[in-house]
């Protein structure tokens, strides 16, 4: 997510789907305050939209046209294309797979924040708490409160030390016991995905009407509320002010691309899978087109619900905006965001609201991710689980809530940030990149065209032709060799992760995208043949015309 589904900070908590379907240590420490990534909000937008317009949304058309021409998963649509390059297909599941390992415990988070925000005052308001140190310090409606590089906000060590509870952990090389509380709250998730997905994107379809519209509401409330909060305008100006320097800076390129490329979601397998059940008919061109829109305006307008309450927490602590704004991902949402909340006037309702919101973008990015490998899967064995999708999904819940249970230990916030970083990160780019160059390339982008213009009834123009032969692999081949060139320190709190689980990381990463090559080697060993002629067959599409594709329910599309 997968980075992953943004909305507010994390990756993969807004990914839409198409259209029209369904060890933290307790002893002092100095804060180390992050002056590197200061001052690059501003300067994100123009790199953002460069990046959106030539590299996520051709990308994203290009998936939702080959799901709805081709009319099967993510595996068995390389038997059109280039079926030497079904082995993307296999390293796309591996890639969900890991992503459902860590991402529906984040989730679970939200849903532990949700439960305990049923209580007139919140318990991340206060430093009256069993799980607070003495470095606990509340400035919000205190005079003369110094706040020094010791010291912890309540939200912070509500988070750390009482829902992941790090301090018990030593890292990853002692990750700890499983907490019964996180394992309640991720069965309760799995168990919402298993009855949204059990029945098919019928059933799916009809839940996501409430995960995908739902967060739009909270989210004009939020904005609403943080625009009338004091200092909220300083936030809107460190926002929209652009630091024209920063944009001679690689890593603001690299982090614009990798926003909109993670957000829009080419790659990850669901916009093949569900744009697979649209009418073959379907303006899949309009489909992309608003999508994207649609998603790039919402996480603009994310920026302010988001900014505005920045600005109010450095009004507080009469710090600089770039100061509170230099926490990330998770920190944001479980650290930041909650401790400004819990200084609002009706803190209880916005807190409530905030977390039903995260848990409902997450889960509609997790019905997304899991319906991928179903309907890959499913498409690539139909005589086997044609009539077993029950017992296949509650299989595949079952593998991913054991899968899980590492990231639900004491030390399982480091296992979260080992698989954010290395279970998708440069593989999914990698592959994407695979992607693109196989249609354009080995598939042919004239093809390619033709079976648009079959669809649609016109072939698409010469700049979406041209970022799919030339600039969109370019864009994705640069997040890959400025990732490799610039290897990044891997931190969480004040824990440093050892090379040993660094390379631990890479193997993870690998053990994905080695399913490539694999299946390249097997195809070509067992197809009969010399070289050439082998070469030749693998090469070649084992058919041109598009499958009927039926869905679980058996219920074949207009054609």
């Amino acid at each position: 997510m997968p980075h992953q589904e943004q909305v507010l900070a994390h990756g993969h908590l807004c990914n839409p789907g198409p259209p029209k379907n369904p060890g933290y240590n307790s002893n002092p420490v100095p804060v180390i305050i992050q002056t590197e990534s200061r001052e690059e909000w501003g300067a994100f937008l123009i790199p953002y939209v460069l990046m959106a317009v030539f590299g996520g949304v051709p990308l994203f058309y290009m998936e939702l046209a080959l799901g709805q021409f081709h009319r099967t998963g993510a595996i068995s649509i390389w038997k059109h294309i280039c079926p030497i390059f079904k082995g993307i297909g296999f390293a796309i599941c591996i890639i969900a797979l890991y992503v459902s390992f860590y991402y529906n415990t984040i989730i679970a988070w939200a849903l532990f924040y949700l439960y305990s925000s049923f209580s007139s005052t919140l318990p991340w308001t206060s430093c009256d708490n069993e799980w607070n140190t003495e470095n606990c310090t509340n400035y919000f409606g205190k005079d003369n409160v110094t706040w020094t590089n010791y010291s912890r906000s309540p939200a912070e060590e509500f988070y750390t030390r009482n829902v992941l509870v790090v301090h018990e952990s030593s890292g990853l090389e002692d990750v700890g016991y499983i907490r019964w509380q996180l394992t309640l709250c991720l069965f309760l998730i799995f168990t919402i995905v298993y009855f949204s997905l059990w029945k098919g994107v019928k059933t799916s379809g009809k839940v996501v009407w409430v995960t995908a519209t739902l967060p739009y509401a909270v989210l004009l409330i939020l904005m609403i509320r943080g625009a009338t909060l004091p200092g909220a305008w300083k936030g809107v100006v460190f926002y929209l002010n652009p630091k024209w320097e920063k944009l001679k800076e690689t890593s603001v390129w690299v982090d614009a691309a990798a926003q909109i490329f993670f957000s829009l979601g080419p790659g990850f397998g669901v916009l093949l899978a569900l744009s697979s059940y649209n009418p073959f008919n379907n303006n899949c061109y309009r489909d992309a087109i608003v999508t994207s829109l649609v998603n790039c305006l919402t996480s603009f307008v994310s920026g302010f619900v988001i900014f505005t309450v920045l600005g109010y927490m450095a009004e507080q602590r009469n710090v600089n905006v770039e100061d509170v704004a230099r926490d990330k991902g998770p920190s944001l949402l479980f650290i930041t965001y909650p401790e400004a909340i819990a200084n609002m006037v009706g803190s209880t309702f916005f807190a409530i609201i905030f977390f039903v919101m995260m848990i409902t973008l997450g889960l509609d990015s997790t019905f997304g991710g899991l319906e991928a490998i179903i309907t890959a899967v499913m498409d690539e064995y139909p005589d086997t689980l044609s009539h077993r999708r029950e017992l296949f999904v509650f299989g595949l819940v079952v593998v991913c809530f054991l899968g899980s249970l590492g990231t639900l230990t004491t030390g399982g916030a480091y296992v979260v940030k080992l698989l954010e970083e290395f279970g998708v990160g440069s593989s999914i780019i990698a592959i994407v990149f695979l992607e693109a160059t196989a249609v354009s390339w080995f598939y042919g982008i004239n093809r390619f065209s033709n079976d648009i213009k079959s669809m649609l009834g016109y072939t698409p123009g010469l700049f979406w032709r041209v970022c799919w032969v030339a600039i969109s692999p370019a864009f994705l081949a640069y997040i890959i060799i400025s990732s490799l060139l610039n290897p990044q320190t891997l931190s969480l709190f004040d824990y440093e992760f050892p090379d040993w689980s660094i390379t631990v990381g890479y193997i993870i990463g690998a053990s994905s995208f080695i399913w490539i090559p694999v299946y390249m080697v097997y195809k070509l060993v067992w197809t009969p043949g010399s070289l050439k002629q082998r070469l030749a067959v693998c090469l070649r599409p084992e058919r041109t015309l598009p499958d009927i594709h039926t869905d679980s329910m058996g219920l074949s599309p207009i054609l």
